[in-house]
C-alpha cells in the first residue's frame, strides 16, 4: 500500500491517470449540482476546469523531477489562479431586475481550480476534503441560505406596475399592513414606455413568510410583475 501511495505522488503514468481521473470526478460533481440548478457553468465546463488546472500542476512536476528545470513550481499554478477570473466573470450576469446572478458559479468555478491544483500535484487528501466541502456549500448551505431569508424581517422585492397612480396603492397597502418602506427606487422599464419598475425594500414589524407579501401585492390593480430580489 505504501508503493502505490509513494507512486501516486510521482510522476509516472499510473499517477497522471489517477490525478485526471480525480479531476473529472471531483470536478463533475460540483458542475452536476451547478447544472441540475440550470447555472451557465455546469458539468463539462467545471470538469474542463478542473483537468486544465491539474495538468498544470502535473506539467509544474514534471518540470521540476524528469526534465530537472530551476524554476518556481508554483508559478503554472498561480496563472491559472488569475486566469480563471475572465471564466468566472462570464458566469456573472445582471438581469434587468438589477439582480446579480452567477456569482456562486463563479466561485464554484474558482473552487473547482484550486482544488485540480491540488490533485495535479499530488495533494490528495487536500483535494478530497475540499471537493466534500465545496459540495456541502452547493447543497445543504443553499437551503439554509434560502431558509433563513425566506425569514428576515427585510424584504427586497420589485414591482412593475403600468400607471403612475398604481405606485401610490402599492405604497398605502404595504403601510397599511404593519410594514413600512426603508427604501424605494424608481425606474422605467426597458420592455415597455409605459410600465414603470419599483425597488422596494420593505422593512416588517413582525416576521412573515415573505410569499404572503408577494401575493399581497401582486393582487392589486395595475401590478403585473411582483418578484422578490
Amino acid at each position: 500500500m505504501k508503493e502505490i501511495l509513494a507512486s501516486l505522488q510521482e510522476i509516472n503514468t499510473l499517477s497522471i491517470i489517477a490525478r485526471l481521473t480525480l479531476a473529472i470526478l471531483f470536478g463533475g460533481l460540483i458542475g452536476y449540482e451547478r447544472g441540475r440548478k440550470r447555472r451557465p457553468a455546469g458539468l463539462r465546463t467545471h470538469i474542463l476546469v478542473c483537468i486544465g488546472a491539474a495538468l498544470v500542476m502535473i506539467t509544474s512536476q514534471y518540470m521540476m523531477e524528469i526534465r530537472n528545470y530551476t524554476t518556481d513550481p508554483t508559478r503554472l499554478g498561480a496563472q491559472v489562479i488569475s486566469g480563471i477570473g475572465f471564466l468566472g466573470a462570464g458566469t456573472i450576469l445582471i438581469t434587468g431586475k438589477q439582480q446579480v446572478k452567477g456569482l456562486t458559479t463563479a466561485a464554484g468555478l474558482w473552487a473547482s481550480a484550486c482544488m485540480g491544483l491540488a490533485i495535479g500535484i499530488g495533494f490528495y487528501e487536500g483535494a478530497i476534503i475540499a471537493c466534500v466541502f465545496i459540495y456541502i456549500c452547493n447543497t445543504v448551505l443553499h437551503r439554509f441560505d434560502v431558509y433563513t431569508m425566506s425569514r428576515t424581517k427585510l424584504v427586497e422585492v420589485y414591482v412593475q406596475v403600468t400607471t403612475v397612480n398604481a405606485i401610490s396603492r402599492v405604497f398605502e397597502v404595504i403601510r397599511t399592513n404593519n410594514m413600512s418602506i426603508s427604501d424605494v427606487e424608481i425606474s422605467k422599464t426597458r420592455n415597455s414606455e409605459d410600465t414603470v419598475g419599483l425597488f422596494i425594500t420593505i422593512k416588517q414589524q413582525e416576521k412573515h413568510d415573505h410569499e404572503k407579501i408577494l401575493l399581497l401585492l401582486s393582487g392589486l390593480e395595475d401590478v403585473l410583475t411582483v418578484d422578490e430580489i
